[in-house]
């Protein structure tokens, strides 16, 4: 296909990115609105085949309905023709889908990239999306790591591949009608290996395996083909996780141990019911085991307690089996073909399990010879008499459990917790307040219970002891009383705390304050600000160092604009913060000295002094 071809003249195809069994898949561009877009397009060489493109067309429609952030949305569909001979064109149908950036948990689970958590987590994306879809009526029947995206950016799962997927309404009819097995070998459900009906267990059966792979790197089954894959998943019971991986906890290889059970009916029964129990494994609450008088013990009974009609693969069955895990080579495309899938010959029964037939046999006539005798009788009681209801389960008493305690005990009697949390100023935080329905109330078994988990009391009194803590020691008791509000720290000037101790706190201690509310710490930093002294009189400004704890030290200096005992100088400036009973030089105006004045002497007259006569002024 030329990388140029534009679809319904709107969507611009670029660079071949994925290729299945059935489909090519190309990057695009929506020209209409200027985004990246995936774009499925169905092999020329399978269009001409009505069922291949039923399948394609029905992916389409199936996933069109669905609009949830697990599953890879659909935008558009259309067809083109292409040349299919002299007069004839052939119509390729075509799907416009999400483009997501990522890769496949495959290429991870290839990558050896997965720890337990994720694979938790991503099991958690993919279960979230069948509930979503089984909700719609629409079963994936082809669940696997290879149909799994993990976003590069955000890390979230997106399911895609809905191409075998069928309406629960009418998976029944189509596998029974052409006794077609769909799907991947390695990811069947025991009733899809034997052709037989299919529905939302179905699809959970395969999320098991595809946790189990996640975990453990590889799938629950391996062989050398197809057939002897499907035939394991019908008559042998898969290793558990942890013998391959020693970081799986012995609850989740208690879930895995549920989720693959070959009857259906033993398997969780929703995807929600799944989820929970993934989420209590992971806090390493185990899944409740099967009663001794229901769970299997020799493998090759795991099929005897269902019809004999459908314990093998059928051996007229063929079916579209996706062998993608057994050609690796590079190069090599995924094929999905017909492949018979007949079953080696089964192996000679033992002693026992022909004295159980046997037994079965001998119990079936005399069964059949009763009815017959007491037909009309039985008949008539039918008729006339009521099912017995199913037996009750009291809800038990979980108060003051803590939370893993109290969700044991309600999985043990057979009922669903769901946890929630409420403020009790009674209960210690993260206790169990009680349930609801309470204790004692009767429910039907798998039915849900809230389990009501204390969050702390719903106000709490700051004490007054907070004051002069350390920070970390006052965080603590805080949230011990059962703070859950953010606590912030204030630094703060003291004369008195030392450094890093509270001062006091907002709201102040003694008042009762919402369990949610902010409180703040003031903290002593261990410094004062240096106050303004001069102008101030020596007594004063002494005083005012000492409400600081400061202490003074005087310097007296000579000055005769100022007042004897002022303060005229201070080594640190005002305002400046300063350790704590740090001395502070100050400078305080003295009087000047005056000298005392030195008397002139009186001068002696002298001889010549007297000889001389002074002389006496001329009259005019």
């Amino acid at each position: 296909m030329s990388s140029q071809r534009i679809l319904n003249s709107r969507y611009e195809l670029g660079e071949l990115i994925g290729r299945g069994g059935m489909a090519d898949v190309y990057r695009g561009t929506d020209t209409v609105l200027g985004r990246t877009i995936a774009v499925k397009v169905l092999r020329a060489d399978l269009a001409r085949d009505p069922q291949f493109q039923a399948r394609f067309k029905r992916e389409a429609q199936a996933v069109a309905a669905l609009n949830h952030p697990s599953i890879v949305a659909i935008f558009d569909t259309g067809e083109y023709s292409v040349p299919g001979g002299p007069g004839e064109d052939v119509r390729v149908p075509y799907i416009v889908m999400e483009f997501v950036s990522g890769r496949t948990l495959r290429d991870m689970i290839k990558a050896n990239e997965l720890g337990v958590e994720n694979s938790i987590g991503y099991t958690l994306g993919v279960l979230s999306a069948l509930e979503y879809s089984h909700r719609a009526g629409i079963v994936h029947r082809d669940i696997k790591p290879a149909n799994v995206m993990v976003c590069a950016d955000t890390g979230d799962v997106k399911v895609m591949d809905f191409g075998i997927a069928r309406a629960m309404a009418d998976s029944a009819a189509t596998m029974t009608q052409t006794q077609a097995v769909v799907g991947t070998a390695q990811y069947l459900s025991p009733e899809q290996a034997r052709g037989e009906t299919v529905d939302a267990r179905s699809d959970l059966y395969s999320a098991g395996c595809l946790l189990y792979e996640l975990l453990t790197s590889r799938p629950p089954f391996v062989g050398d083909s197809p057939v002897s894959v499907a035939y394991q998943h019908v008559r042998e019971t898969p290793d558990l996780a942890s013998a391959h991986n020693p970081e799986v906890s012995e609850a989740l290889d208690s879930v895995l141990s549920k989720a693959l059970q070959k009857n259906r009916a033993d398997r969780f029964q929703d995807a929600a019911s799944f989820r929970r129990a993934l989420r209590a494994a992971s806090n390493g609450i185990p899944v409740p085991a099967l009663p001794s008088s229901e769970a299997p013990t020799d493998p090759n009974d795991l099929v005897e307690a269902e019809d004999p009609a459908t314990q093998l693969l059928s051996t007229t069955a063929v079916g579209f089996l996706d062998v993608d895990q057994f050609k690796d080579e590079p190069g090599e495309q995924p094929q999905e073909e017909p492949l018979p899938l007949g079953l080696p010959a089964e192996r000679e029964p033992t002693a026992r399990q022909r004295s159980r037939r046997r037994a079965w046999t001998a119990t079936l006539v005399i069964f059949t010879l009763l009815v017959l005798a007491g037909g009309g009788f039985w008949l008539y009681n039918l008729m006339n008499t009521q099912p017995p209801l199913p037996a009750k389960i009291s809800v038990p008493a979980v108060t003051n459990m803590t939370e893993s305690q109290a969700i044991q005990e309600i999985y043990s009697a057979k009922l669903v917790p769901k946890s929630v949390r409420e403020p009790s100023d009674s209960v210690t935080k993260d206790m169990a307040i009680g349930t609801a329905p309470a204790a004692g109330a009767m429910l039907d078994q798998d039915a849900e219970v809230i389990l009501k988990i204390s969050s702390g009391p719903s106000s709490v009194t700051i004490p007054a002891n907070i004051v002069g803590r350390t920070e970390g020691d006052a965080r603590e008791a805080l949230r011990k009383l059962g703070i859950t509000g953010d606590i912030v720290s204030v630094r703060t000037h003291s004369p008195t705390v030392p450094v890093g101790l509270v001062i006091n706190t907002g709201p102040a201690p003694g008042g009762a304050i919402a369990a949610s509310s902010k409180v703040e710490l003031q903290i002593s930093s261990g410094k004062v600000l240096m106050p303004q002294l001069i102008s101030l009189p020596q007594a004063e400004a002494e005083a005012t160092l000492k409400t600081n704890g400061l202490v003074m030290q005087v310097v007296e200096q000579e000055n005769s604009e100022v007042a004897a005992g002022t303060v005229t100088g201070q080594s640190e400036a005002f305002n400046t913060e300063v350790d704590q009973g740090k001395t502070v030089i100050v400078t305080v105006a003295k009087a000047p000295v005056v000298p005392t004045p030195t008397p002139t002497p009186t001068p002696t007259p002298t001889d010549t002094d007297k000889a001389t006569p002074k002389p006496t002024p001329t009259k005019k």
